[in-house]
Parts: structure tokens; C-alpha cells; sequence
């Protein structure tokens, strides 16, 4: 016997999103270029009223995602979980289009449409070949013709095995007849989503504030639409096996489908296992082959922020050194360059306080006359409460350098470099500013500073930072000798 959803009943859809995007690496543009490969999947929970007869029978199921990796579908019975089982499961995917119908339909009768003039023409016969797009046709009265031109191709009806939509066919064998609710689960590609953060700043002369919004953009090209579906986002590295997900992972599934909906509007955040899960407070619509932009957290107003100038000339130090850089001239003098960095804590004392997840940051200012104005972009990695962003701008204009050595030496014997650097910063600003000149100590990883004219402030093992505070116009000079020491 064959059953089926019934036709009148509404899906209860449950979506679980999660992306393998790198961080700003998606955007609505490049959607196009990714076409199957886009990087995401979501889990899929389809709540439906369905009609079983006692005993083994056959169950239909077409409203699937066509993109739907059929290792992992999962059904079960709510109304009687333990008195019903799924025997066998089969996936169908063999979709009618024209050139199947056309190799179906080889031997038998069919009815070719051509336009003559303004006339429509129609010849019937039986079809002998149907390759590279001509058509072979045997007329009753014997003749075969070959038709390369045609508007359109009567069958005289569908072939069994071909099917219109994906369908999943399960052999149910269930001991209470009637009315059940099932759920079906199954992993989609075609689905992703995005986080990107807005920032409105403020400066003025004892520092700067800012307004934080942020928003999700869900992706959905997975082949099926999900009217009122409950929206979940899962934010963390999940890893995914090359092996068809195992029966395990499909039971981990079902827990993660039990839980409570959150009944706020708005998103809220919530701890799974190692990662971070968003769980919308309303339903959605997800149309097939849509975008869906949706805030993830009231917009932070006027937070706290610093933001920094550094200056750099040096080069940064190898990744792995083998021997001492003894090549005088390596680094010797640069001109460097002033990039513009914004820092936030994120934290409660400072309105934030909440897990970001990876995505753009975009930051504006206000101009002269009110409107506001695009300075920069960032991308940030998974950032816990607590921790502090350090969003890059760009690179300041008025605030320009450069750097020279003024002396060097090597002992061979002693296993000595002796070192003495010289870094302008000069402010062409027509207000005083506060710049950070950064010297990485590049030539060997055992250093010390000899002798300096400005404090510095070790910032890692191999980077020390002058705090400058120039006036407008004005100029700074750091001089500092160094012994490198293996």
C-alpha cells in the first residue's frame, strides 16, 4: 500500500544554518561564482501529519531540497516512536526533462509539432532515434523522415520511473493505523550565512564612541522552500567528515530539534557544545534561491572606543630564523607607513558583551555636513565576550615617516650585532596627534635595547612600541641602539 503526506497539511519547517565561509569571504555579489560549492549546509527538520496503515507500507515523500545528501535523512514517528520503523529506504532522483522522455519513448508513437508559416504542423509516427537533437520518425505509410526543426514534442503520457520532483520513498512498517506526526531530517548544501557589523564613530578631543549594529544574511539555494520555518544559526568551526554522516550524528540531531523555541523576536544566543547557536525568536519565510537579511542584536549606542595610528617602517621578523641577519644593509632605511586602526573591548562595562561571530566590519563617520561617510573595512574572526577587536581602517594621510640606520656593527667572535636606528614621525595634521611608532627587532630573536631617548613598551618578543605624542605640525624623533646576541 502507498501513503503519503497529506495534501492540505503545512510543514512545521526547523532550519539549523551552518557556514564554512571564511570570514568575509561571501557576499551577495559573488553568490553566482559559487553555484554548487557554496560553502554551508544546513539541517533540516520537517514536521508533518501523516496517514499510515498497520502493517508495511509504502511512503512518498517530495518535499525535499534537491540538493539533499540523502545519507543522512532521518524519519520517525512521534505519535508511536517505538511501534514504527523505517525497513528500507529509497532516494529518487531520475527528474523528467525532454531528452529522457525522448529515450524513453524510442520504439513507440509520438507527435512532432512544426511551424510552417502561420500554420502549425503536426506529424505523428513512431520515433527510431532521437540523437544530437534530430528526431527519426517512421509515418504510418512507411517513410522515415528526419525533423532537425521543431516547436514542440506531444507524448502520450509520462514513462514510469520518471519522476517530477526528488522524492524519498521509505517502507514504513508501523503497528497504529492513522493520523501521525512525523518529522523528517535531512543535511542540504545550498545554505549558508554571513554576519556584517556597521559601525557608526564618533571622535572628539578626549577620544572616541561608537554605535555597533549587526546583521545575518542567510543564503538559501538549496533547491526548496521553507514557508515559516524556525531559524537557528550555528557559529564555530564544525567539523565535517568526508564519510556519510553515521547514524550517531542523526540522533544528536533529533536532541538539538527538542529544544525550546525562544519565544523574543529577536535573536538569542546560547551555548552547543563548543560553539555558538542563534536561535531566532520568530518564524520566516525562505524562499528557494533568496537572501534574507536579519538583525542579530539591537545596535549598541555609544560604546567606547581608541583609536590608534601606527607607525611602521621596519621589516617584520622571519618566521624561522637559522642564522643571525648580518647583512647590513637589510631593512637599513624605509620609508614606513601610518595605518589607522579602530579597538573596542567587548564587554558589558561597554554595552557590548556578547559572542560576535566571524564576518565584515564596516565603519562610517559623519562629515562636515551630516552625512555619513565609509572610512574602512575589516574582517573578524569568531570573538568571544571580553576579548578586544582591533578593527584596520586604512592608512592615515597627514601623518607620514621613515626610518634609517645610523650605525652598525658585527663581532663575529663576541657573536654580537650592534645596531642604532633613527624613526621620524611628523604630524601634518592642524591638530596634535597621537601616534604609536612600532620597531619590529628583526635580526635575531636574543636582543636587548642599549641605550633609547623615548620609553618603549614591549609589546611581544620581538616588537616594542614608542608611544608619541606629536603636536600639530610637529615631528617626533626616536633614537635607540640594539645588541643582537646569539
Amino acid at each position: 500500500m502507498t501513503t503519503a503526506a497529506l495534501a492540505a497539511d503545512t510543514p512545521d519547517y526547523s532550519l539549523t544554518v551552518y557556514s564554512s565561509a571564511q570570514p568575509g569571504q561571501v557576499s551577495t555579489e559573488s553568490l553566482a561564482n559559487f553555484g554548487n560549492a557554496l560553502p554551508g549546509y544546513a539541517l533540516v527538520r520537517d514536521g508533518r501529519k501523516m496517514t499510515l496503515q498497520a502493517g508495511s507500507g509504502v511512503l512518498r515523500f517530495t518535499d525535499v531540497a534537491t540538493r539533499i545528501d540523502p545519507t543522512t535523512v532521518a524519519f520517525e514517528s512521534l505519535t508511536d516512536p517505538a511501534g514504527t520503523r523505517v525497513v528500507e529506504q529509497n532516494y529518487q532522483f531520475d527528474l523528467v526533462n525532454r531528452d529522457k522522455l525522448l529515450e524513453r519513448y524510442v520504439g513507440a508513437t509520438i507527435t512532432v509539432e512544426q511551424q510552417r508559416g502561420d500554420a502549425l504542423e503536426r506529424l505523428s509516427g513512431v520515433l527510431l532515434s532521437a540523437a544530437g537533437g534530430t528526431l527519426i520518425l517512421q509515418r504510418d505509410s512507411g517513410e522515415v523522415v528526419s525533423i532537425n526543426s521543431y516547436s514542440n514534442v506531444l507524448f502520450p503520457s509520462l514513462p514510469g520511473g520518471l519522476i517530477t520532483r526528488p522524492t524519498l520513498v521509505w517502507l514504513v512498517n508501523a503497528k497504529q493505523a492513522g493520523t501521525h506526526d512525523t518529522r523528517v531530517s535531512y543535511q542540504t548544501q545550498g545554505m549558508t550565512w554571513w554576519s556584517d557589523y556597521n559601525i557608526t564613530l564618533r571622535e572628539d578631543d578626549g577620544g572616541c564612541d561608537m554605535d555597533l549594529s549587526a546583521w545575518v544574511t542567510i543564503v538559501n539555494q538549496s533547491g526548496a522552500s521553507y514557508p515559516q520555518a524556525q531559524l537557528k544559526l550555528v557559529a564555530g568551526e564544525v567539523n565535517r567528515a568526508p564519510a556519510p554522516p553515521q547514524p550517531a550524528m542523526r540522533m544528536q540531531m533529533k536532541t538539538m530539534a527538542a529544544a525550546a523555541p525562544v519565544m523574543d523576536e529577536g535573536f538569542q544566543e546560547s551555548s552547543l557544545f563548543e560553539y555558538h547557536l542563534y536561535t531566532l525568536g520568530r518564524r520566516s519565510d525562505l524562499p528557494d534561491n533568496s537572501t534574507k537579511q536579519l538583525e542579530l542584536f539591537p545596535t549598541a549606542s555609544k560604546a567606547g572606543c581608541t583609536k590608534q595610528l601606527v607607525f611602521t617602517a621596519s621589516p617584520q621578523p622571519w618566521a624561522y630564523w637559522s642564522t643571525p641577519i648580518q647583512d647590513q644593509g637589510y631593512g637599513a632605511t624605509s620609508e614606513g607607513t601610518v595605518g589607522a586602526f579602530l579597538e573596542f573591548d567587548n564587554k558589558e562595562a561597554n554595552k557590548l558583551g556578547m559572542p560576535l561571530p566571524a564576518g565584515r566590519v564596516r565603519v562610517n563617520q559623519a562629515s562636515v555636513d551630516g552625512t555619513l561617510e565609509f572610512i574602512g573595512e575589516d574582517v573578524i574572526k569568531h570573538t568571544p565576550r571580553n576579548e578586544t577587536l582591533r578593527i584596520k581602517l586604512g592608512t592615515a594621510f597627514d601623518v607620514v615617516g621613515e626610518r634609517k640606520q645610523v650605525s652598525f656593527s658585527v663581532d663575529t667572535t663576541a657573536k654580537t650585532i650592534d645596531e642604532s636606528v633613527e624613526v621620524t614621525v611628523r604630524n601634518r595634521k592642524k591638530t596634535a596627534a597621537r601616534v604609536v611608532a612600532r620597531e619590529y627587532l628583526y635580526r635575531w630573536s636574543g636582543w636587548t635595547v642599549t641605550a633609547k631617548n623615548r620609553d618603549f613598551v614591549k609589546r611581544d618578543a620581538n616588537t616594542i612600541d614608542f608611544p608619541l605624542d606629536i603636536p600639530a605640525d610637529g615631528e617626533a624623533k626616536i633614537t635607540y641602539t640594539v645588541r643582537y646576541k646569539w
